[in-house]
């Protein structure tokens, strides 16, 4: 960090304290780790969605509501005395140093895959307390985020599928014993079976080097955009949604797919 950023990152950090202080901001002053969590969860997806959409502009405002929760955050422990930004920096830039001794040290580990179970065993060496392999996946994780992060990380001890027709199998097995599962009207075994399909197709996600997280929220993009252009359709034949039968829907959809995903038209508001 040159020393202009630094000389930024402790304006920030003063700026926070001040809110916080006597004479403050009452809704900064109120805050606790507990309460900023979901704007820090927000703020996050925020940053996800900047990146993706390649808005350098979006994107650094973004950065910088993130970075404002951290320091947020850091304040509030620094007021309790438990630690504060500049052990925040601090750990994380030695945690970096140990971790890259391919970097920094003398380890040859030079190819992406080498690096990967190179840092996981730093980090099992690290982390004494942890009786297994993945007591470090995070539970809080979304589903199909931590059920990637739990593949990959069997796959760097070497289990994983060898092909990818494998996993296609895989899933075609699932989806037989979802159906069966379905069949039997057992509420139970069809959430169970179902999750095993959702845990297959991740897998096969991974497999195939796409991210099934970003892969669904295309999906989801793609059904919002059509379905909102099936809208537009009803309204300019002066029908709405609710009061037409599916196989017009239908009809209306199947048209829809055959024409590019353009964006709908503005509501009328």
């Amino acid at each position: 960090m040159n020393q202009s950023a630094a000389g930024q990152l402790q304006k920030l950090c003063e700026i926070v304290a001040k809110l916080r202080g006597p004479g403050g901001c009452p809704w900064d002053r109120e805050q606790t780790h507990e309460s900023l969590l979901p704007a820090l969860i927000e703020e996050a997806y925020e940053v996800m969605e900047a990146a993706r959409a390649n808005d350098d502009a979006h994107l650094r405002e973004e950065l910088g509501d993130l970075l404002l929760l951290i320091v947020m955050h850091a304040e509030i422990a620094r007021e309790t005395r438990r630690f504060d930004i500049e052990e925040v920096i601090r750990d994380v830039s030695d945690k970096l140093v140990r971790r890259h001794p391919h970097v920094f040290g003398t380890s040859d580990a030079r190819d992406p895959g080498a690096v990967l179970k190179q840092w996981e065993a730093i980090k099992r060496a690290e982390k004494k307390t942890d009786s297994h392999y993945l007591a470090s996946l995070p539970k809080a994780l979304p589903a199909l985020m931590r059920a990637q992060k739990a593949q990959s990380k069997a796959a760097r001890v070497n289990f994983d599928w060898t092909e990818v027709r494998d996993v296609v199998a895989k899933v075609e097995e699932e989806l037989g014993e979802m159906k069966e599962a379905i069949a039997s009207q057992g509420r139970e075994r069809t959430e169970d079976e179902i999750g095993d399909v959702l845990f297959a197709v991740v897998n096969l996600a991974r497999k195939c080097s796409i991210d099934a997280e970003s892969a669904l929220q295309s999906a989801t993009g793609k059904f919002v955009n059509r379905f909102n252009r099936l809208e537009d359709e009803l309204r300019r034949r002066g029908k709405r949604l609710g009061d037409v039968d599916l196989p017009e829907m239908d009809e209306i959809w199947n048209e829809i797919k055959k024409t590019p995903n353009v964006q709908c038209s503005a509501p009328n508001i």
